[in-house]
């Protein structure tokens, strides 16, 4: 129940930061924050689905109630990812605004809500690493949790260094999938809990983040290219 309390704050902090931020902007603040509410229900249902199907399916066909137990933990972050981009992809073009603006102004606050997850993550004692006999080792491991939320702190203020540039559409946003996909190789490369069956020795976590590098990295250079060319043209 600790992990639920958490979370709700965090998600408390989240909304009225992103409100403050709206406020400064000149994007729409109902449609920010109905944004936020798309991501929030999408990436919640994305995150709790993919950790059913691929982590734990045969205890949930054995225990189908333990489903709703959402409160005990049980999340994948990528899933929350993939379904929370889907969704708001879909509502942005419904209400006919530029999504990459948006996913450009959403991505501190999608690195910002990473950060204070993990903190759930380490009130729950899940996603825990190997053993480790380092002085910041807890409980005798190494702590990905806190791993994590340093290396996604760095992206953080990358970010927040990157919004004052005169960047294109859509950089922010791809700088940081490509962050977050290093640290979390990071954090991977230390786990030891169980996180569904190894693809070639690799959890599929690490597979999804080289993807997000590669895919994310071709789009920056891309971007970057044609502005080149049309300054150049």
């Amino acid at each position: 129940m600790g992990y639920l309390i958490y979370q709700s704050v965090v998600s408390v902090i989240i909304f009225f930061l992103l409100y403050l931020s709206l406020k400064k902007s000149n994007l729409s603040s109902v449609l920010g924050l109905d944004l936020a509410l798309v991501i929030l229900i999408s990436g919640v249902l994305g995150g709790r689905f993919l950790h059913i199907v691929y982590e734990n399916l045969d205890l949930y066909i054995q225990y189908p109630l333990q489903i709703f137990k959402f409160w005990e933990g049980g999340f994948v972050f990528y899933g929350a990812v993939l379904f929370a981009l889907i969704s708001s992809y879909l509502f942005i073009k419904h209400k006919k605004e530029d999504f990459f603006i948006w996913a450009d102004f959403f991505a501190p606050f999608l690195a910002l809500s990473y950060v204070l997850g993990r903190g759930g993550c380490l009130i729950a004692g899940c996603c825990y690493g190997g053993y480790c006999d380092l002085p910041w080792a807890i409980e005798g491991r190494h702590p990905t949790q806190v791993y994590a939320m340093v290396t996604e702190s760095l992206v953080l203020l990358f970010l927040l260094s990157e919004k004052k540039r005169d960047n294109p559409k859509g950089i922010v946003f791809l700088y940081w999938l490509i962050g977050h996909a290093l640290g979390r190789i990071i954090m991977e490369f230390y786990r030891d809990d169980f996180r569904g069956e190894f693809i070639f020795g690799i959890s599929l976590s690490t597979w999804i983040s080289y993807i997000i590098i590669l895919a994310s990295t071709f789009f920056v250079a891309l971007i970057f290219s044609q502005k080149k060319r049309s300054q150049s043209g």
